[in-house]
């Protein structure tokens, strides 16, 4: 009854006000206050509430003490809300509503400890609100609780603190309700609580005390939910985290960054675009000096970039620079930062950020690198497989398909793995139906860069390779057991090994799965049956989970073994490619044929799509024959045969070739179809198609015998020289006629050679070349004739490699012949008749056919020491291309162990070519070359018996050999010339003291001084010629000696020298003596600056006004006074003087027409000269018997030195600068009106005129004939081209 009254009345009844107020100073007696009921203390509490509705803004109780008591009390008993199911819930609602709309607790406001009551009704109402309550109740708490926020004089800490502990994540999580209801309160109050909860960060944050409160060790915690709730709450405390993040403690910078990129990276945050000066501070913390934090930054651009975009522009410097961080931990993050972007959304992140993860592809950590290239590759399936963002989203990442492929170029096995895994499973996903696995293949083919097509094509063979390995393995297995078995076996495993993961591991894993094939005749048959060209993809599939399946140990979750055995099952299985697939991809190229493909909407061309189709299928005819012997598949190949398109046409006759070795037998009609079309080919086809033709009938005919003679027969009886143009063809069927059947055709193809090859082509120039000065041409701008010659040298050769003998001294009539070609210059007729550029074409058709000849041991036999010098001295030729082209012929036949191994010191002259890139190319070739060799000597036992020709430190005898007989090398103390000798012999020795391998160093050594113990068999009562020999040897000794301690040790072994360049040491012989003076060696090591630069012998001035001659400077060579030491003492060293020294012509060969880069150089003094600088009108040069190193790279059109301009040049530098004879070659004519003192002071040694003098006595000489004879006049000239006629037709 009394609540009743209570709540009935209003404040506006001043009487009932008055009467009752006996009774409601009653009601705050002790009694009820502490009264054990409950129900009566909510009842007391209730009324109390009423009192101060009644009696405000004036409370009856005037004790502060009392007022205290009451509070306090009415405050226990909202703990009651926490229940809403109980009967009494109303009660307490009323109570918290009456509060609330009253204000009651703004009275306490006057009480000195009125924070104690505050913190208690905060405690109170965040611990009892619950998911249970409606939002009447939270909204009365909040009015409750924000009143007394918004009316006080300022929140303490601890008032503060009951609100904040409901942010920290653990009290969040136990209730979630008092969380929101402080989130509320927070944003309600922003205005009035902000300075406090500032006051508060500062104390921690600045000052550092902890102590202020028990939420300080929570302050980043807060700060995130905070920001969360509402940025304001924290205007004054961002300034304060710019202050952390510099802070000395690594740790604590570790927590701001953590913080800050939780603020800047969620989704709704303007925090960066708002406070610039925190956010690049914090940026400033990618380059922190601690890994954590630069790890925890790096984290951080994933979330920004996903949910910032605007901001990518800032971030992509700085993870620029962390891509190249020196931890592999933040590289690795830095690849999943941006691919996981970009998996988003492609639009996230720009081209810039994808090209970070491209260079991490080449990382030299293997978890960086496979990151790498598996994000690349889930983009590219996402973007262009299955084009989830458009065209133009497939276009920005269409590179990624040639990047991941040419990976395949890297040494490691686990690179190759990666892509063998990433092009099944990604770029051709080999779990598609076979139609749209092969429309995927097809356009993927046609869409590749040549790089990335060789890739692919080498992933092929090398899977087919290792196809062929396992399958010599298991008919191994099929032999009886014996020790030559075993062997063999174990040979075979150690390199079905290499193909795996950890060689190292591999080898165990592999003998282990050797066992296990010997011992289950069944998982022997599932591998045959896997790897047997029949073999389906669906079958392979089911092939190598049968054989996983019985391998699997259930009780081993982690099979080390499984795994590699799984390697090499995945490598072997033909995932992709069956007859079904082959049909499917000859479907498409007809669809392509006929125009009903979707080659435009695949960004391809048709005409490239049916080109690239075939150049697909001769891939894959290689490695899957089997797999095109179909009617519908030949028939298609015809239609391509019959296209105008040339390159189609002979890539279907490869097939052909490849694959129809069962034609005749099983589809005649086939057969009658093809014989007239490879007939018409091989007649009047391009040169290339002609060969395939021949060829395809030699393969797939059994009567290729009456073929090959109706095609011989016609076209060598229409032969006519005055026709060129016709002659391509023609010579080409012929010579691989001749090549393919020797006994058939050999003799009637020696009267074609001796008649029409040497008489009426070679030794005639019918038209006349075009003058332009160019050293080098495009192929279609060569003439017709000259075209028609260099197939007539390779026809010749054909011819000799197809009878393999020497029995009509066929051999060494043409090896005189492309002799006197090199001693020609490439001009055989000496009419002058033939232009530069076609010289060079000859020039390097003949230096060619002989290294060929070579790989023939018979003719090799043959092959004079003078000729093979003149070979080698193709790779200086003073036309960059034939060097180029004629450097990766050597080293594709060196690499194959296909040249003898005195072909490989021809790379030591490469050490005076003027370009860079060309020396750099020559030192990997011999890196490459020299590993293959002792890789081979290690694989192979039986090697050991023919180390003299495999053993790479045996190259020594002959280098040494072939720089004695160096153009350039005619003054024994000359020290320049001896600084050239060894940069040669330097440039050989370097890779080969790479590693001392079995005391290696001593042995070459050894080499050297006994070869001081011979003669040269070349010349050997020439004593200037052996001077020379045992001057080369001083200077290598000289070299290895400075750079390696180990050579002094005893060597393992006698060398033995080969007798073809050096004489039997004589008992009585000893030569103790130093052919080079200890002031020389102190030169050659220290390398003493020159005292000039001069260059050597095509190095003249250019009659091109605005042009300056190419020099290339060495450590002793400069046009600055800067001295570059080109000391010896390490490879690294010797590498950063090239550096140093060399002008590289990157893109542009020495012989464009581009004017090239220059430096000028100071003139030799020789004579005061008034111009000190060389200008472009004007080069003098002085005297040198340098010449490939240092050899002009001259612009197009200038190097074709006029007379006129030497002439000049010898009358303006005068007597001492004497013109030098090009490399290997004779001297030009003096001019008529030269004096005789220059004629005199002029002549050096000529090396084609002495190879051509020496006498027919000695054996492997050249005759007297063949030598290039001066012209001085025209009675001498036509009985010595007469002679050299007959002489070559021997």
């Amino acid at each position: 009854m009394v609540v009743k009254t209570f709540m009935d009345m209003d404040q506006d009844s001043e009487d009932e006000k008055q009467q009752y107020l006996p009774l409601a100073l009653h009601l705050a007696s002790e009694f009820f206050l502490r009264n054990p009921n409950k129900d009566v203390r909510l009842l007391v509490a209730c009324c109390l509430a009423d009192i101060f509705r009644i009696y405000a803004p004036e409370a009856p109780y005037t004790s502060h003490d009392k007022l205290k008591d009451i509070f306090l009390f009415i405050t226990r008993q909202l703990k009651g809300l926490e229940d809403t199911k109980s009967p009494q819930f109303n009660r307490y609602f009323y109570l918290l509503e009456n509060l609330a709309w009253v204000k009651s607790y703004n009275i306490c406001f006057e009480l000195e400890d009125c924070n104690e009551i505050f913190i208690q009704l905060f405690r109170t109402l965040f611990s009892v609100i619950n998911n249970s309550h409606n939002q009447k109740v939270q909204m009365h708490m909040l009015d409750l609780m924000s009143s007394i926020i918004m009316e006080g004089d300022g929140v303490t800490q601890e008032l503060l603190d009951s609100i904040l502990i409901n942010l920290i994540p653990a009290h969040k999580n136990l209730n979630k309700q008092a969380f929101d209801l402080a989130k509320v309160l927070l944003k309600r109050t922003v205005q009035t609580i902000e300075p406090c909860i500032a006051n508060f960060f500062n104390q921690v944050l600045v000052l550092g005390k902890s102590s202020v409160s028990d939420l300080s060790e929570h302050v980043f915690d807060l700060i995130q939910e905070l920001f969360a709730i509402d940025p304001h709450l924290l205007l004054s405390v961002m300034p304060q985290l710019e202050f952390k993040l510099k802070s000395n403690d690594g740790e604590e910078r570790l927590a701001v960054v953590r913080l800050l990129a939780k603020l800047f990276g969620s989704k709704d945050s303007d925090l960066a675009t708002q406070n610039r000066p925190l956010w690049q501070c914090f940026l400033g913390r990618f380059n922190d000096i601690h890994v954590p934090v630069r790890l925890e930054s790096v984290k951080f651009a994933s979330h920004c970039l996903m949910n910032h975009p605007d901001l990518a522009k800032d971030l992509t410097e700085y993870l620029k620079v962390r891509s190249h961080d020196p931890e592999e931990a933040i590289r690795h993050d830095v690849i999943v930062t941006i691919i996981t972007a970009g998996k988003r959304d492609l639009s996230l992140v720009n081209d810039q950020l994808l090209g970070f993860v491209r260079e991490r592809t080449l990382d030299k950590r293997w978890r960086v690198r496979k990151e790498a290239m598996m994000g690349l590759a889930q983009l590219y399936k996402k973007y262009c497989l299955h084009a989830e963002a458009g065209k133009d989203a497939a276009e920005k990442v269409s590179w990624i398909k040639d990047k991941l492929l040419h990976i395949y170029y890297q040494n490691s096995i686990d690179d190759k793995l990666l892509v063998e895994k990433i092009f099944a499973q990604y770029l051709v996903p080999h779990n598609l139906e076979t139609e749209e696995r092969m429309k995927c293949l097809y356009y993927l083919y046609a869409s590749l860069d040549p790089n990335a097509v060789k890739a692919l094509n080498e992933m092929w063979k090398c899977q087919n390779m290792l196809r062929s390995h396992v399958r010599e393995l298991l008919d191994l297995h099929k032999q009886p057991t014996s020790e030559a078995n075993s062997a063999a076996m174990f040979g075979k495993l150690m390199t079905i090994a290499k193909n795996l993961p950890d060689p190292g591991k591999a080898q165990d894993f592999v003998k282990k799965f050797n066992q296990v094939l010997g011992d289950d005749e069944k998982l022997r048959s599932q591998l045959e049956l896997l790897i047997s060209p029949t073999c389906s993809c669906k079958q392979a599939d089911v092939c190598v989970r049968e054989i996983a399946r019985k391998l699997a140990n259930p009780k081993q979750p982690t099979n080390p073994f499984l795994e590699m055995v799984k390697f090499l099952l995945e490598r072997i299985a033909p995932v992709h490619i069956d007859s079904e697939a082959i049909s499917a991809l000859v479907k498409l190229m007809n669809k392509s044929i006929e125009g009903t493909a979707d080659d435009e909407e695949e960004g391809v061309s048709p005409d490239t799509a049916i080109r690239a189709g075939l150049e697909l299928l001769k891939v894959l005819s290689f490695t899957h024959p089997t797999s095109f012997h179909s009617a519908e598949t030949y028939e298609s190949l015809l239609q391509c045969l019959r296209m105008e398109d040339d390159k189609v046409a002979e890539a279907a006759i490869q097939i052909f070739r490849n694959t129809g070795h069962k034609i005749e037998t099983d589809l005649p009609q086939i057969r009658s179809t093809l014989i007239p079309i490879l007939h018409q080919k091989a007649k009047r086809g391009t040169p290339h198609q002609a060969k395939q033709a021949v060829h395809c009938i030699h393969a797939i005919f059994s009567n290729k015998e009456v073929q090959l003679a109706q095609i011989f027969e016609p076209l060598s009886r229409s032969l006519n020289a005055d026709v060129p143009e016709q002659l391509i063809t023609p010579l080409v069927s012929l010579g691989h006629i001749s090549m393919l059947a020797p006994d058939q055709f050999a003799s009637p193809m020696k009267s074609v050679v001796a008649n029409f090859i040497v008489k009426d082509l070679l030794m005639n120039d019918r038209s006349t070349g075009e003058k332009n000065g160019k050293l080098w041409s495009p192929d279609e701008e060569v003439s017709p004739e000259v075209l028609a010659k260099v197939q007539a040298i390779k026809l010749l050769v054909r011819w000799l490699l197809g009878m393999k003998n020497n029995q009509s001294k066929s051999a060494n009539s043409t090896l005189r012949l492309l002799s006197a070609m090199l001693v020609s210059e490439g001009d055989l007729t000496e009419q002058k008749r033939i232009s530069k550029s076609d010289m060079s074409r000859l020039r390097l058709a003949a230096g060619s056919a002989i290294m060929k000849l070579a790989q023939e041991p018979c003719y090799h036999e043959i092959i004079t020491p003078e000729q093979f010098q003149l070979c080698a001295l193709v790779i200086n030729d003073e036309c960059y291309q034939v060097r180029q082209i004629f450097a990766q012929k050597l080293h594709k036949a060196l690499v194959k162990l296909l040249l003898p191994l005195e072909y490989m010191a021809i790379f030591a002259l490469c050490a005076k070519d003027p370009v860079k890139e060309r020396r750099a190319h020559a030192r990997q070739c011999l890196l490459k070359n020299i590993s293959i060799r002792r890789e081979y000597i290690k694989q192979n036992p039986m090697a050991n018996e023919k180390l003299l020709s495999l053993l790479p430190e045996y190259v020594v005898p002959y280098m040494i050999h072939l720089l004695a007989h160096d153009p350039d090398f005619t003054k024994p103390q000359d020290v320049d010339q001896l600084r050239d000798v060894k940069e040669c012999l330097w440039f050989m020795l370097e890779v080969l003291m790479t590693k001392n391998e079995n005391n290696s160093h001593a042995f070459m050594k050894k080499m050297a001084e006994n070869i001081k113990l011979t003669r040269d068999a070349q010349s050997p009562d020439e004593p200037k010629a052996n001077e020379k020999l045992y001057t080369v040897c001083d200077v290598a000794l000289c070299v290895i000696n400075s750079k390696s301690a180990l050579c002094n040790a005893d060597s393992p072994k006698d060398p033995v020298l080969p007798t073809k360049f050096f004489t039997q040491p004589e008992k009585d012989f000893c030569n103790d003596r130093n052919y080079i003076s200890e002031e020389t060696r102190v030169l050659l090591l220290t390398g003493k600056p020159k005292p000039t630069g001069v260059l050597g012998t095509v190095n003249k001035p250019l009659s091109a006004t605005g042009r300056r001659p190419y020099i290339r400077t060495t450590g002793s060579e400069t046009g600055s006074n800067i001295s570059v030491n080109s000391e010896l003492s390490s490879s690294a060293g010797n590498r950063s003087r090239e550096q140093s020294s060399d002008i590289s012509e990157t893109g542009v060969s020495e012989n464009d027409e581009n004017p090239v880069r220059i430096i000028s150089v100071t003139p030799a003094k020789t004579e005061p000269v008034k111009n000190k600088e060389i200008n472009s009108d004007q080069a003098t040069q002085g005297n040198s018997t340098e010449r490939g190193k240092k050899r002009t790279a001259t612009a197009s059109g200038t190097e074709n030195i006029h007379q006129k301009a030497e002439e000049k040049n010898a009358d303006e530098t005068g007597p001492s600068l004497a013109a030098k004879t090009r490399r290997g070659r004779p001297p030009k004519p003096e001019p008529q009106g030269t004096t005789a003192k220059n004629e005199e002071t002029n002549k050096p040694p000529v090396r084609g005129r002495k190879r051509a003098a020496v006498s027919q006595e000695s054996p492997g000489s050249l005759e007297a004939g063949n030598a290039k004879a001066p012209k001085q006049q025209d009675t001498a000239k036509k009985p010595a081209a007469a002679q050299r006629q007959i002489d070559l037709q021997r």
